[in-house]
């Protein structure tokens, strides 16, 4: 398998132009990408067993890697929920998986998404690691329509070894993630 674009990108162009502005003296002082991990909701999967198994597919199309069921904690009356119970799915990506779909990502399926203006530069949590909601998995073109029952959404967080949220940002803008301007 051949070296993923944005690590090659990351390697030759991010490093030394971070090393640059940043005026780090050694090249481990550099942010990197840690993981990604995906994460998706599935409140109805209560009232809706096939809801979990169709997400599922959408994940493992859309990440090349099977989904954890993420089951509830603790018992909630009010969201008729048990402990126990299926209420999410996740994938957490790493090495060149995290890569390759980083790069589909920022050069694929953003540029899908209606109306798109450049993601928001306020959703970073204060440890450099960044977090971004998608509504429509749809923008994906791994997805097949004809599989899905429903639209649903997902949240991509990007976890950096970022000290501060600058310098996420601008690891982040280097590797061609298109913030808002501002």
């Amino acid at each position: 398998m051949t070296e993923p674009r944005l690590k090659k990108l990351y390697r030759e162009y991010v490093v030394p132009k971070m090393m640059e502005e940043m005026g780090y003296e050694n090249i481990w002082e550099v942010p990197r990408i840690e993981k990604v991990v995906l994460n998706m909701g599935l409140g109805e999967a209560t009232k809706n067993p096939q809801a979990l198994e169709v997400s599922s597919y959408v994940l493992s199309a859309i990440t090349g890697q099977k989904p954890i069921v993420r089951k509830a904690k603790r018992s909630i009356a009010g969201f008729h929920v048990r402990k126990g119970m299926p209420v999410g799915l996740m994938v957490t990506l790493r090495g060149d998986r995290m890569y390759h779909f980083l790069d589909r990502l920022i050069n694929v399926a953003i540029p899908r998404i209606r109306d798109f203006r450049g993601l928001p530069r306020k959703s970073f949590d204060g440890r450099g690691n960044y977090t971004l909601g998608i509504k429509e998995y749809i923008i994906f073109p791994e997805v097949d329509y004809d599989k899905i029952d429903k639209v649903r959404g997902l949240e991509i967080t990007i976890v950096t070894t970022a000290k501060t949220d600058r310098e996420a940002l601008r690891l982040l803008e280097l590797l061609g993630m298109p913030f808002e301007r501002g």
